[in-house]
């Protein structure tokens, strides 16, 4: 790691996706979606402030959740 001036740790969470076909979860956090959408995640981040993106977040305590269902139509995969 390195130093930051805050003193934070910053560590990588490094995540497996899960294929959006078997997705149990309602919603997914924003680094997931972007993985699925293939874009940046300040790109879907841009998209719920503007709210102009071809999907909308839910926001849970100030957080975006991206829901699965929303994903699957936009990128045309079945459950």
């Amino acid at each position: 790691m390195f130093n930051n001036p805050r003193g934070y740790e910053m560590a990588a969470k490094i995540v497996q996706p899960v294929a959006l076909e078997r997705e149990t979860r309602a919603t997914l956090p924003t680094p997931e979606a972007a993985f699925h959408l293939n874009r940046a995640q300040q790109t879907l981040r841009l998209w719920a402030m503007r709210e102009d993106g071809p999907l909308r977040p839910i926001r849970i305590n100030g957080r975006l959740a991206w829901p699965v269902s929303e994903l699957r139509r936009v990128l045309g995969v079945s459950a």
